[in-house]
């Protein structure tokens, strides 16, 4: 297998699991594009939460294969989906601070 195609699979693995929870993903060739539809962007030039997801092996652990935020922030190992998924869903997520003090 090459890296390009264990790195699309690992993705699509990936986006399987956070499109099942709502959020929208497109594969492209630059890695996973995930944004949350429920949650506004931080600013005019950003519509939705999102972020840009990749995946490439990871010196630090002997080569294993890890997932990557847009700032190469690591997230979990490939072989690790749900730790990975719910890592993205917590930080593509409105923070309940954010939402205002309710009284």
């Amino acid at each position: 297998m090459t890296d390009r195609t264990t790195r699309d699979a690992r993705l699509a693995a990936l986006a399987a699991h956070l499109a099942a929870r709502g959020f929208d993903v497109d594969l492209t060739a630059s890695g996973l594009q995930v944004t949350n539809p429920r949650v506004p962007g931080c600013c005019d030039a950003v519509v939705m939460a999102g972020d840009l997801i990749t995946c490439a092996p990871r010196k630090s652990d002997g080569g294993r294969w890890w997932f990557f935020t847009s700032w190469r922030e690591p997230i979990a190992p490939t072989d690790e989906i749900v730790n990975a998924t719910v890592f993205i869903l917590g930080y593509l997520r409105r923070r309940p601070e954010a939402q205002g003090a309710r009284g």
